[in-house]
């Protein structure tokens, strides 16, 4: 097999394409032939050694990938060769085989197609998690997206949309405005051009919104969150600014608002019951055509480097895939 392997915490540069032996799985693993593979933002924190979990070196990043099994370990039974899965493993995506506990494989249903399922568990894991489980989002309410254009944001536009709540798309150019639009949004804001406050203010005709979900952080979670209605909801997901902000506290006080701390990887850990209840949900949706991901671009597995420098770029409009042998 070949793999990137991260050596040290030096983020992409320090990142080796190279040749490794192909592992036999353990007792209560699989081994994946690996079709595709996502880019996360927790990724590129990890091989940064910036994520809340280092993993001991050396190993090979990618927390997401989808490909067909190709060998199962003792006490591995609802699994065999052939069965095409989505792996949730943390670790070892960015490779052509990697080797996974079977508790974190899902098979594939019929007609869910490999470069979807790469890019589907971790985004549309979160987005359920922080809207439906954690925000409580009803049918009818207003939700802002920030970052809306990027792979946690087009995932939590088209689960919003799915749970019939009306979405305004907050992106940072025009095109990503069309993008989201394309998606489903219901009202676009170019935060590269107006003022995010302002433009909800008039887009809820004063009344503020009842959800934000923010992956952002940086400079436009205060002005997001006082832009929050009665009884309004702010979901933290993550900081991909690299600022993670301060909120004065006299705001929720002012309009009983609740911030709401969102750890999809720890909800799967801690309620695997509940965690796999949304995703089959979610795989319905699918089904139904009313969520998919939106891929922005795919590289061959070998192109690494690439990837990341376009997911780094500001200009990617979905998610980023690796695919095995050549890609466009």
């Amino acid at each position: 097999m070949k793999a990137w392997w991260c050596d040290r915490f030096e983020g992409v540069q320090a990142l080796q394409w190279r040749e490794s032996p192909t592992p036999d799985p353990a007792p209560g693993e699989v081994r994946v032939a690996i079709q595709a593979a996502s880019l996360n933002f927790p990724d590129l924190l990890t091989i940064q050694g910036r994520y809340q979990a280092r993993p001991p070196l050396p190993f090979v990043p990618g927390a997401e990938f989808a490909g067909v099994v190709e060998a199962v370990g003792a006490g591995v039974g609802a699994l065999r060769p052939g069965d095409r899965v989505a792996a949730v493993s943390g670790t070892g995506g960015f490779a052509t085989h990697a080797c996974v506990d079977a508790a974190r494989v899902l098979p594939l249903p019929p007609g869910f197609a490999i470069d979807d399922a790469a890019a589907f568990a971790i985004t549309y894991g979160t987005a359920h998690h922080a809207l439906i489980d954690r925000g409580a989002l009803q049918p009818g309410e207003t939700v802002l997206v920030l970052g809306a254009a990027g792979g946690a944001g087009s995932a939590a536009l088209q689960v919003a949309k799915a749970a019939g709540a009306r979405v305004v798309a907050a992106a940072s150019t025009p095109e990503k405005c069309d993008f989201c639009r394309r998606l489903g949004a219901d009202a676009t804001i170019d935060y590269g051009r107006e003022d995010l406050r302002d433009a909800v203010k008039r887009l809820t005709e004063g009344r503020g919104l009842d959800l934000v979900f923010d992956p952002v952080g940086g400079p436009l979670a205060e002005p997001a969150f006082r832009a929050v209605g009665w009884r309004g909801r702010y979901l933290v997901i993550g900081f991909a600014h690299g600022e993670i902000p301060s909120l004065p506290l006299n705001l929720p006080l002012l309009k009983g608002t609740s911030i709401v701390g969102v750890f999809w990887g720890e909800f799967v850990r801690r309620e695997p019951q509940a965690s796999a209840a949304a995703l089959q949900e979610l795989a319905r949706w699918y089904a139904q055509g009313r969520i998919r991901p939106a891929i922005d671009r795919r590289f061959p597995m070998h192109e690494l480097p690439a990837a990341f420098e376009r997911m780094a770029s500001r200009q990617v409009q979905g998610k980023v895939l690796l695919v095995a042998g050549d890609a466009g």
